[in-house]
């Protein structure tokens, strides 16, 4: 017995013009491209539903981690309260918080100056393929 193996497929292109073959090829690129740009999409929308999902959970994440700043600086007052008036452990913790708060403003406004949005890069390599193509269409 002899397994014989059929070789590769071969599309039938007996009797086809180059410009038939050039269009079906060109229209199987563009469907491709299609089913491609199709599958980024759903790829993308999964990853988005996976962030957003993850975004709640940090949102949530916040609203317990300022809660508990709240308590523990209740918490902070009402012991300073047993060695001073209520007033003064208030203000003092109001002090505190307002010295963290100008602490987080100032280095945040600092690295806020440093942010670039211009994609450099980008620019760049765009610039470098404009001039590839003036000087490969010259």
């Amino acid at each position: 017995m002899s397994s014989a193996q059929p070789g590769p497929v071969r599309p039938d292109v007996e009797g086809r013009s180059v410009g038939e073959l050039l269009g079906e090829l060109t229209g199987d690129l563009s469907k491709l491209m299609r089913q491609e740009l199709e599958l980024a999409k759903l790829e993308l929308k999964e990853e988005a539903t996976k962030a957003g999902k993850a975004a709640g959970m940090l949102a949530g994440a916040g609203v317990a981690g300022h809660l508990v700043l709240v308590f523990l600086s209740l918490t902070v007052m009402w012991a300073l309260a047993n060695v001073m008036d209520l007033a003064w452990a208030a203000l003092i913790v109001t002090v505190i918080w307002a010295i963290v708060a100008a602490v987080l403003g100032l280095s945040g406004r600092t690295k806020l100056k440093q942010v670039n949005l211009k994609p450099e890069q980008t620019i760049d390599t765009l610039k470098e393929d404009a001039e590839w193509a003036r000087t490969r269409n010259s």
